[in-house]
């Protein structure tokens, strides 16, 4: 392990990197970035409303971000190793706030999903630019403990601020929201440009694997598609198609990823427990807790009528709750590895999510110690993945191991998300009971990973 140079000011590299910059910088870009992901929570009856979405394709408006972040995060953690986090940081704040702003100004749903898409793709290459800026401004150590335990607060934060944001806006105009998001963006990235120092010597090499990303698109499309579909019959022919089809897909994207010179995600990794464990924890994260924690504003608009600004504030008990855990993990590392903090992480979050049950149809105090626990889990989970993302892998790889871990969160909650809407035409608590089980199933997956090496 090398010296903890990051614990003096006066040292060349320290200088060169700029850490505290780096820190502000990408935490405020990933906080307006998850923001603008979570914002639909509050929105989507309006955006519904506005767009005349049926139920059975409600499910698009909140899931093209994360369609966009999961197809291209490995491209733009390949992009970033070999062309500068910085350069790519800084693009994909730009478009982040272009692409915003422009989503306000959508007419339909199929518009307003194709904003979201690109929304997700600029959102990419922040996730994927920032916790690579942060590796090398924060070699190893204590400090880069300190920096991920922050970024990941500012995930949480995100989380908690954009339905606020949009449950406060939206008294006026939903659209506001999405107009002040892609603002401030705009300037984040301004703000960049001017503060953030060089980050190493990129190599220069390497192409976008298009066939990659491609591949993966289409599984990760056919994927939602089937879930989507499934709220209207799970044993229909067409769901199970796209089910064979998905499959198919992903075995493809694995041979591409086998064959090509520049592979989005180096499939040797998956021979290290802590990367799988890395991967699988984000995974599940989306299925169990995200996917869930998405739907949770618009259920109860929906079964216990409450006003989009009094769920916001409901929903900000569970992510606030998540982002003052998550600054508080900190003092977990010299305890917990980063693999048992997840196992930790899910249990918590099941057990929250199984107090939920038969609370979300009824008076909002029931659901407050649930919230508080789940919330709990979520802070623990959050601040342990960006962790092992950057430690599970090479220094030189760092990027590509942040944007794997945020490309299997997002898979996963593009998933949770779909298979919410459908388990709820049964009852919500059908939701939260399977949503409990792949909690435990991540929490299993992860203590057995956490024992092994590398």
């Amino acid at each position: 392990m090398p010296p903890l140079a990051t614990t003096t000011h006066t040292t060349p590299d320290t200088l060169t990197t700029r850490p505290r910059a780096t820190l502000a910088v990408t935490a405020a870009a990933t906080a307006i970035a998850l923001m603008n992901y979570t914002a639909p929570m509050l929105t989507l009856p309006d955006m519904a409303a506005a767009f005349g979405t049926p139920a059975s394709a409600q499910a698009w408006l909140l899931n093209g971000t994360p369609l966009g972040l999961a197809v291209l995060l490995l491209v733009a953690g390949s992009l970033a190793d070999a062309h500068g986090r910085r350069r790519i940081f800084l693009l994909g704040t730009l478009a982040l706030g272009l692409t915003t702003a422009l989503g306000a100004f959508a007419d339909s749903t199929l518009t307003f999903t194709l904003a979201r898409i690109a929304q997700g793709a600029a959102s990419a290459a922040v996730l994927a630019g920032s916790l690579g800026l942060l590796a090398h401004a924060y070699p190893a150590g204590r400090d880069r403990i300190r920096a991920t335990g922050i970024w990941g607060a500012s995930v949480s934060a995100g989380i908690a601020l954009g339905p606020l944001l949009a449950g406060a806006l939206s008294l006026v105009d939903w659209r506001l929201a999405y107009g002040t998001l892609g603002a401030a963006a705009l300037v984040i990235a301004a703000t960049g440009t001017r503060t953030l120092a060089r980050d190493g010597a990129p190599t220069g090499k390497g192409r976008p694997d298009i066939a990659g990303a491609l591949t993966l698109g289409l599984a990760l499309a056919a994927l939602l598609t089937a879930l989507t579909l499934g709220r209207d019959g799970w044993l229909r022919p067409p769901v199970g198609l796209l089910l064979l089809a998905s499959a198919a897909l992903t075995a493809l994207f694995a041979t591409v990823e086998h064959r090509s010179r520049k592979p989005m995600i180096d499939l040797a990794l998956l021979r290290r427990p802590a990367f799988l464990a890395s991967t699988l924890g984000a995974l599940f994260t989306g299925l169990a807790v995200i996917g869930l924690f998405s739907v949770v504003p618009a259920l109860l608009q929906s079964g216990a009528g409450m006003s989009p600004l009094a769920s916001a504030w409901l929903f900000l008990l569970w992510s606030g709750t998540a982002f003052v855990a998550a600054l508080q993990a900190r003092r977990l590392a010299g305890r917990l590895s980063a693999a048992h903090q997840l196992a930790v992480g899910f249990t918590l979050s099941a057990a929250g999510i199984l107090a939920l049950l038969g609370g979300l149809e009824g008076p909002w105090q029931r659901l407050l110690p649930g919230l508080l626990v789940a919330g709990t889990g979520s802070g623990l989970l959050n601040a342990a993945l960006p962790r092992l993302a950057v430690d599970s892998v090479p220094p030189e790889q760092a990027a590509m191991g942040s944007g794997a871990n945020n490309t299997a969160r997002y898979i996963g909650s593009s998933a949770g998300v779909a298979l919410t809407l459908a388990l709820v035409t049964t009852g919500p608590d059908t939701a939260l009971l399977v949503t409990a089980g792949l909690a435990l199933t991540g929490a299993a997956l992860t203590l057995a990973l956490g024992r092994g090496r590398g």
